[in-house]
């Protein structure tokens, strides 16, 4: 009866607390000019309430403030109500003023952290003549504690401020608020506590590898894995939260964990399907209840601006069930929390979200313990927790389903039999859903455990089959470097399976590689050892199967093929591949085609396949010139000594020759001199049309029989080139040809074919027929290049059928 009478007179005193700290931080915000300084300068604005102080005060003001603060709490640290009262009053206040990050510094600054962390323990019990407390002899009892551990923890939000608090003596305080449970109570104060003072924990160990060790040698673990056990659903998610900060990249702290048997209670979490479980997560809201919701400061545009939060004030992110948690985290929940308020009739509704990120946290912990840690990765999964994580994949919670995702990728790397276990147990088809997801984390995590999972033979057919090969091509496509890297990784796997080679070209797999641009090094190393591995698959029946596709296909299917193998064959089956199946007709097409993309594929493919044909490619030497069978000597060049014809050039010039030394070089020689013309006994013969040097530089051709060398210059190569194919001299002819390759380039191309065309130069045809081939980008662009291209399309299909000769295993 005397309880219920208390009852009533607490709840007023919360409320007049309540009142008393919003009309504090009120003051605080809004200051008259007369307070403002020397200056006399206001701020602008007008009033203000305590969720916008931000915006509506000066550094001044919040600094008088807070040290005023400050000095109620050195001089209350005791048992007495005024204290007690007025402590508590300024822990609230403090932790209002930094809630918001800007204010954080000023409340260090002004001496807060010795403060706080003073009221973070019991003040010493009164002595006889002091009396005993009114309202009790420990009024406001874990109130204080809890007030000073939520503003602490707030401060440490900051990582300059992080060494300062524990440098204060916090951590030693803090973990002691830990074990208030066993002093057999269990009641609601006593729970939040624990929970500030684990999430105070959690955001003092943030990436801070030193302080997550204190923590340990501080004796925190311990306590934090009883608390998993905690019939309070808010103090289990607070201890898990700093049991996953605390195991990340730290292995002594992942050992203790381990140690304590916190694996078998974590299992046992994500396994959990008792209704009131699911009630106390939804009560994790607190009905989200209003008293929930006034403490929460939570922006009602991130639930869609309903109705009945609008009367809140508004910051994002405060509410005591965020502590410890990064702003993507607080989104998440915000997210989660938003489909609760919409549909507020449903408490099935309610209670799947929200326990949600309870799962959230508790794979987090898991996740955090087997980082790098095989030896922990085994005893996680001997203790059961690979089909529960897996059925987070299904979780309406993207946190839940991307931290799930993550640990099951380490489990994958365990040993080949967890992989197997993993797909077997229906991982795979939520995994690929997930890569379809909107988020980039999301889709990042699920290629990564699909990666995994791909280093596998079976998984890798299971993966193409449920449909995973075409989100992971597209993900290549992705400006994030992790996301492009991991899915690249996963189609590593799936390559080295020869029953998925034809599904990967047939759904242009080759074509997405070959034309990606990928980020990092790693990746780009990753897509060639791909290509190189679907490269020695295409054989035996693979290869039977794509030349199957290549004639029934669908026009896109065999397009594809055809591109594909031109860059992967081996040269032994390039006639059988593009002559006897018609490979090189569809090749042939894509250039010919008015699609710029398609021209453009179809030359890379063919200018690949070129160099593969060894016996004819490109001139990339200079051709041998014709083999002599005696060398009489340079004295005879042009030598009046024994000379029986004079040829007279440019009307006058004389060139003295001998018949003998010309019917050995050139059949148009000899048929001039063994034939029925008229100069066949003529002393002197006039060469009509031809420049001295260039007709002195062919006869030094023919002369090679007196020299057995011949230097040919391009700036007198065309003209030469002439007179060599009028002469019908074919080793010169070719050294011409040879030459005038030299100087082909972009902006003479055209002129250069025609050349070719003109005097039947097939070397130089044919080199200008691979030169367009490779540098067709560039081509592409210049005026006429259509006419080039289709004027070079037949003599492209006579320069493969000579050089994809017969397959020697097929003759």
């Amino acid at each position: 009866m005397e309880a219920e009478q208390q009852r009533p007179r607490r709840k007023g005193q919360k409320r007049k607390l309540e009142e008393d700290v919003a009309a504090a931080v009120s003051s605080a915000a809004s200051v008259p000019a007369a307070e403002e300084g020397d200056d006399g300068e206001a701020e602008d604005g007008g009033e203000a309430g305590g969720d916008e102080i931000c915006c509506h005060r000066s550094q001044k003001t919040l600094a008088r403030e807070v040290r005023t603060q400050v000095e109620v709490l050195e001089r209350s640290f005791s048992w007495r109500l005024i204290d007690r009262a007025a402590a508590k009053r300024a822990t609230h206040i403090l932790a209002e003023l930094a809630k918001n990050e800007e204010v954080v510094n000023v409340i260090v600054e002004g001496g807060a952290v010795p403060a706080l962390v003073k009221h973070l323990e019991e003040p010493p019990p009164l002595l006889a003549r002091e009396g005993s407390a009114a309202g009790g002899d420990r009024p406001f009892e874990h109130e204080v504690e809890k007030g000073s551990a939520f503003a602490l923890g707030l401060l440490a939000v900051k990582p300059e401020h992080q060494q300062l608090i524990v440098d204060a003596g916090a951590l030693r305080l803090l973990v002691n608020l830990l074990r208030r449970h066993k002093k057999g109570s269990n009641c609601r104060a006593v729970n939040s506590v624990i929970r500030r003072a684990a999430d105070a924990i959690t955001n003092l160990a943030h990436e801070n590898s030193n302080i997550k060790t204190y923590v340990r040698i501080e004796g925190g673990i311990p306590p934090l894995v009883e608390l998993l056990e905690s019939t309070d659903l808010k103090v289990q998610r607070a201890a898990a939260g700093a049991l996953r900060t605390l195991a990340f990249k730290n292995d002594g702290n992942k050992n203790q964990i381990v140690e304590c048997n916190a694996l078998p209670t974590l299992i046992l979490m994500l396994r959990s399907e008792d209704a009131a479980i699911h009630y106390e997560a939804c009560s994790m809201c607190t009905w989200i209840s209003y008293d929930e919701l006034d403490a929460c400061k939570v922006n009602p545009s991130a639930f869609g601006g309903y109705k009945c939060l609008v009367h809140y004030p508004i910051r994002v992110g405060n509410s005591s069930m965020f502590v410890g948690l990064s702003p993507v985290n607080i989104q998440m929940i915000l997210n989660v929390l938003n489909p609760i308020l919409l549909y507020k009739q449903s408490s099935k509704l309610k209670r799947r979200s929200i326990h949600v990120i309870y799962y959230y946290v508790i794979v987090g912990v898991i996740g955090n313990l087997v980082h790098s840690s095989p030896n922990i990765k085994k005893e996680v999964l001997l203790a059961g927790a690979l089909q529960p994580v897996i059925g987070l994949l299904s979780s309406c919670c993207t946190e839940s389903q991307r931290e799930a995702a993550l640990l099951l990728g380490q489990f994958a790397s365990a040993d080949s039999d967890c992989k197997v276990h993993i797909v077997q147990r229906g991982a795979v088809r939520p995994l690929i859903e997930m890569l379809q997801s909107p988020d980039i984390q999301l889709k990042e995590m699920s290629a990564f455990a699909l990666g995994r999972l791909a280093q596998d033979s079976h998984n890798q057919a299971g993966i193409v089959y449920n449909g995973g090969l075409v989100p992971l091509l597209k993900l290549l496509d992705s400006k994030n470097g992790s996301l492009q890297h991991n899915a690249a990784f996963a189609l590593y796997g799936i390559a080295d399976n020869e029953d998925n080679v034809s599904d990967f070209i047939k759904v242009g797999g080759v074509q997405k590689l070959q034309d990606g641009e990928f980020i990092v090094q790693a990746t780009k190393d990753c897509v060639a050892k791909t290509l190189k591995r679907l490269e020695e698959k295409i054989i035996g029946r693979v290869l039977m199967h794509l030349l199957y596709l290549m004639r029934i296909g669908e026009k896109v299917v065999q397009r594809r093929v055809a591109l594909a193998l031109a860059h992967l064959c081996s040269p032994g089956d390039q006639r059988t591949i593009f002559v006897d199946n018609n490979g090189l007709d569809l090749l042939l097409d894509l250039l010919g085609s008015t699609n710029l993309k398609q021209q453009q594929d179809g030359s890379v493919a063919l200018y690949k396949l070129a160099n593969k044909a060894m016996t004819l490619s490109s001139m990339d030497a200079a051709p041998p010139s014709p083999t002599p069978q005696v060398y009489l000597g340079e004295q005879y060049v042009n030598s009046s000594t024994l000379s029986d014809v004079t040829f007279l050039v440019e009307g006058c010039k004389r060139f003295y020759a001998h018949r003998i030394a010309l019917l050995a070089s050139s059949d148009a020689f000899r048929a001039m001199f063994d034939g029925g013309y008229r100069e066949k006994d003529a002393r002197d013969i006039e060469i009509p049309n031809i420049r001295w040097e260039v007709f002195e530089l062919m006869m030094r051709q023919v002369q090679f029989i007196y020299t057995g060398s011949v230097e040919v210059t391009t700036n007198i190569a065309q003209d030469l080139l002439r007179a060599a194919d009028q002469y019908l001299l074919e080793g010169l002819k070719r050294l011409c040809e040879y030459a005038i390759a030299q100087d082909v380039n972009i902006d003479n191309i055209s002129s250069m074919y025609e050349l070719s065309e003109a005097f039947h130069a097939m070397s130089l045809r044919h080199t200008c027929v691979l030169f367009i081939l490779e540098q067709f980008d560039k081509i592409s662009i210049q005026p006429g290049h259509s006419h080039l291209i289709q004027r070079i399309i037949p003599e492209i299909r006579n320069y493969f059928a000579k050089a994809l000769r017969p397959n020697p295993r097929n003759s």
